[in-house]
Order: structure tokens, then C-alpha cells, then sequence
């Protein structure tokens, strides 16, 4: 169990049949009246932030997210295969329960899986990745005085933007976090 006063930024927790993270709190003590606490909290299988006030004494069982190493195999229409490194069986995600960033992993990568209670909710890809760009415009270092940049393709299909010195068959680290480039590999 845990309660309102011991939340802290990423603790998880049930309430309502719903599992939640939560993304901000405050302990709040008014000059008049009961303490409390303010939190933003976001569904975890369902992605929606709700803000919600507790009393400091609101007590609620506490989830455990299994995170597991995986490693991406593969995809077949909408569904995503990853492999178990320990006993190679093969665990389909379906395409809605992966994020935006997934677009910068490629075959053979090892990707964190969330579940809850043996059910696959999500994941996290590496934080940084190395990929090599396979389409971008001809650009020339010096012919700006600004950070110029151009778009560019990777080998994964994603698009993003990268400096003019940067050309076709380079490899470059990118943060799939934020989807930036960050410098030559």
C-alpha cells in the first residue's frame, strides 16, 4: 500500500480498477483547513493525465509494472514480434500499443516491454540509437551562418532533421526521446 502522502514522480499505484503513474505532485498545506496533496497522474495502460487532489491519508495498493528486456524481431501487418533473450518465445505487440518513438527501432534491437499482471501495455526503445541516413539533399558545411538543417531519412524509415554537413550513408546517434540528431556515430 501506499498512501497520498508518500507519492512520489513515477510510483504507481491502483485506484478506481485503473493502474496510474503519477507525472507531478505537491503537498499543499493551506494556512486554513486540511493538508493536501495536488498531483497530475496518467493512466498507464490507457495514456490519459488526469489531475486529481488526495488527502495525505488516501491509502491505495501499490502496482508493480514489470519491465522485461526484449528484443524486436519483426513485424507482420500490425502486430510487432519481439523475442525473449532467456526462452526465445515470441511475443506479438499490437501497432496502438506502441509510442511514436518506436519508428527509430530497427530488427535486432533490445526494447524494454511494460506489462501489468501479464499484460503487455507498452514499451520503451533504447534512449539512444545509431542509424545510418539514406536519403538526404546535398548539402554544403559553410553556406550559412545560422544551424541550418535539412530533413533526412534513416533506415528505418523515420524523418527527421539534421545538420547540411551530414550526407547520405553516414551513421548518426539520434534520441528517441526527442527525436533529435545528436552528432556522427
Amino acid at each position: 500500500m501506499i498512501s497520498a502522502g508518500d507519492f512520489k514522480n513515477g510510483a504507481t499505484f491502483e485506484m478506481d480498477g485503473k493502474v496510474y503513474s503519477i507525472v507531478e505532485f505537491q503537498h499543499v498545506k493551506p494556512g486554513k483547513g486540511a493538508a493536501f496533496v495536488r498531483t497530475k497522474i496518467r493512466d498507464v495502460i490507457g495514456g490519459g493525465v488526469v489531475e486529481r487532489t488526495f488527502s495525505p491519508t488516501d491509502k491505495f495498493p501499490t502496482a508493480f509494472i514489470e519491465r522485461k528486456d526484449m528484443e524486436y524481431s519483426y513485424s507482420d501487418g500490425d502486430l510487432y514480434y519481439f523475442m525473449d533473450p532467456e526462452t526465445y518465445e515470441m511475443v506479438p505487440i499490437d501497432k496502438v500499443n506502441l509510442p511514436d518513438s518506436f519508428k527509430f527501432v530497427k530488427e535486432n534491437m533490445t526494447c524494454k516491454i511494460l506489462s501489468y499482471k501479464g499484460n503487455i501495455f507498452g514499451l520503451e526503445p533504447p534512449t539512444f540509437v545509431t542509424l545510418e541516413v539514406t536519403k538526404t539533399d546535398p548539402g554544403f558545411a559553410g553556406n550559412t551562418a545560422t544551424n541550418a538543417t535539412k530533413p533526412a531519412t534513416l533506415e528505418t524509415g523515420a524523418e527527421i532533421k539534421v545538420p547540411l554537413f551530414i550526407s547520405e550513408g553516414e551513421s548518426i546517434n539520434i534520441d528517441t526521446r526527442t527525436g533529435e540528431y545528436l552528432s556522427r556515430a
